[in-house]
């Protein structure tokens, strides 16, 4: 099991994720985003403006989702 938090994956705050697979906490963090968009939370929609306008590039976009497997390939098992 690995842990990152959605900061870290591109969020606003400092809920942990834990999983598997980077898959598995990819699908996480976007479990959370849609709450935090229906509770129109702000700093997380902030958040998800940067994320939509890095998404306008797919070379940035693939850079920025490798960094993020990247870093949690490199994290230790816990």
């Amino acid at each position: 099991m690995k842990t990152m938090t959605c900061k870290q994956l591109g969020g606003a705050c400092d809920l942990a994720f834990s999983a598997e697979t980077f898959e598995e906490i990819a699908v996480l963090s976007k479990n959370h985003g849609a709450e935090m968009f229906k509770n129109n939370d702000e700093a997380h929609l902030e958040a998800m403006n940067a994320m939509q306008a890095m998404m306008t590039s797919k070379d940035t976009m693939k850079e920025w989702f490798d960094a993020r497997r990247q870093e949690f390939d490199a994290l230790p098992h816990q």
